[in-house]
């Protein structure tokens, strides 16, 4: 797989009223730790990411990190909103709660800020993963895991020149996300044909099929439809048989059934950044610091991709992706 990289890396609970607000909290690790885990310090990790319901990228990210949870004796405490005011009130949970550390995302910046800032002056290490790479340092994050959005959207951009592309559109499936809205832009500025934009809900697919489909039945010059994440491609696939468009589909990111659509064609490649490994990093960073004030990645972000995926090389990660974990 071709690999994008923009610097050297030397490394590759909440309380119940939080939980209600989060919908999807749930705890690991510690519990399943057994054999030479059972002797490490015990500590208590929160992950708070802006997932949306349904999200099944996130899957992968919680996978990652309730391995790295078990392996390091940690009670690991899952929740998420994709709301930013609700994600900065599960921080700030998390702070009031004590817990050893904190690895969350910055998909809205400047709504955690507050937070994060409250959870430093608790003495709370916190890092980052998936998204914020423009923004973590300034907020004082210890590390970074993640892809370079910029980056991988280049690459997007240029791997449809050299497709044959004329007219893209790109799909925006959570406004005023600066890693999707990264991605798109990149993708705009790399790309030498036309670039369309929409926003969408991608918390309603229903609505995010419409939406696609009318676009392709308004302007049929449209011949690639680029998707931000899996579930909004294996959308878009019904939208282009709805609309009888010919475009073609690629994406940002993977999961079980987006490697089958690779498999069978109805996707032409995916631009991974292997959430499971963000996840992993964050937990085992955090512990890493905890344990024996070890930093990744020496001022650098830690990156997980991006990569392609495409037919020439999905076998390579499909067992992965059966399991789960890609």
């Amino acid at each position: 797989m071709t690999r994008f990289r923009r610097a050297p890396v030397l490394l590759a609970l909440l309380a119940s009223a939080a939980l209600a607000v989060a919908g999807c909290s749930s705890t690991g690790g510690a519990k399943n730790a057994a054999g030479p885990a059972a002797n490490l310090p015990h500590l208590k990790i929160a992950l708070i990411t802006h997932q949306a319901p349904g999200d099944t990228f996130w899957d992968l990210v919680r996978k990652g990190a309730e391995a790295a949870a078990a392996k390091d004796n940690i009670d690991l405490v899952y929740s998420a909103s994709p709301d930013a005011g609700q994600q900065a009130t599960l921080v700030q949970n998390a702070v009031d709660q004590k817990v050893d550390g904190i690895a969350l995302t910055l998909a809205k910046p400047d709504a955690m800020r507050t937070v994060v800032a409250n959870a430093k002056a608790a003495g709370i290490p916190v890092v980052g993963l998936n998204d914020g790479i423009d923004q973590w340092q300034s907020m004082g994050l210890l590390e970074y895991f993640g892809s370079d959005e910029t980056v991988a959207g280049t690459a997007f951009g240029k791997r449809l020149d050299a497709e044959g592309a004329k007219h893209v559109l790109c799909v925006i499936h959570e406004q005023g996300n600066v890693a999707l809205q990264a991605r798109c832009d990149a993708l705009t500025k790399a790309f030498t044909g036309r670039t369309d934009t929409i926003y969408v809900n991608g918390t309603d697919m229903p609505s995010v099929q419409a939406t696609i489909t009318a676009k392709l039945q308004t302007d049929k010059t449209i011949d690639y439809v680029a998707a931000l994440g899996a579930p909004i491609a294996l959308t878009a696939i019904q939208a282009i048989h709805a609309a009888g468009s010919t475009a073609k589909l690629a994406t940002f990111d993977t999961n079980k059934q987006l490697v089958g659509a690779i498999q069978s064609g109805a996707v032409q490649f995916a631009v991974d950044q292997q959430p499971y490994l963000q996840g992993y990093l964050a937990v085992d960073g955090l512990w890493l610091y905890k344990t024996n004030g070890d930093i990744s990645g020496g001022g650098q972000p830690v990156l997980t991709g991006p990569a392609f995926v495409d037919r020439t090389n999905i076998s390579s990660i499909a067992t992965y992706a059966n399991n789960g974990t890609r």
